[in-house]
């Protein structure tokens, strides 16, 4: 399925999604720090910076209603997201300690693992993999494939066991 913007060019449904996984993150990223209504944030991003191509904080032709759902799931579950992510950490990284962008990175994917399973595993953590590159050039991405791929042997155990996922797919 593809969106048509103005009367030129197509765009695919995945490219949609993917802006939206971006936007998100930054969203509950600005939930963290400012501490603002779900509503105010989801609002200012549907209104000013979806859609919007170019420098700065535009998210091209991102997906609004999956944004939404993804800022307000990973919102309202914020706490049983935390306990699954500081569950997959280590005890020398517990998730205090990590930077408020890779904690928002992972409550993005770990809320769609848990609350969208008709996108396959391998789609999630390529995705977040994809926006922890985007954001570190260090060890960070490597830290979100792996908390994603933990998270994901537990949330989609039955993905797993019928052959859906075979773990770690996506560091492949």
């Amino acid at each position: 399925m593809t969106a048509v913007v103005g009367t030129s060019r197509p765009i695919p449904a995945g490219r949609r999604r993917t802006a939206a996984r971006l936007a998100a993150v930054q969203a509950l990223y600005q939930l963290e720090l400012a501490g603002a209504s779900v509503d105010s944030v989801i609002s200012e991003f549907v209104h000013h910076r979806l859609g919007r191509d170019g420098e700065g904080d535009g998210f091209g032709d991102a997906d609004p209603g999956f944004f939404a759902a993804l800022v307000r799931g990973a919102a309202a579950r914020h706490d049983e997201l935390d306990r699954l992510i500081a569950a997959a950490l280590t005890p020398e990284w517990p998730l205090e300690r990590l930077e408020s962008v890779l904690r928002a990175i992972l409550r993005a994917g770990a809320y769609e693992l848990l609350a969208c399973p008709d996108v396959p595993v391998p789609v999630v953590i390529s995705e977040y993999l994809d926006i922890g590159h985007a954001f570190f050039g260090g060890r960070e991405p490597g830290l979100v494939n792996g908390v994603l791929d933990r998270l994901a042997r537990t949330l989609r155990s039955n993905a797993a066991a019928e052959g859906e996922y075979d773990g770690g797919a996506a560091s492949r």
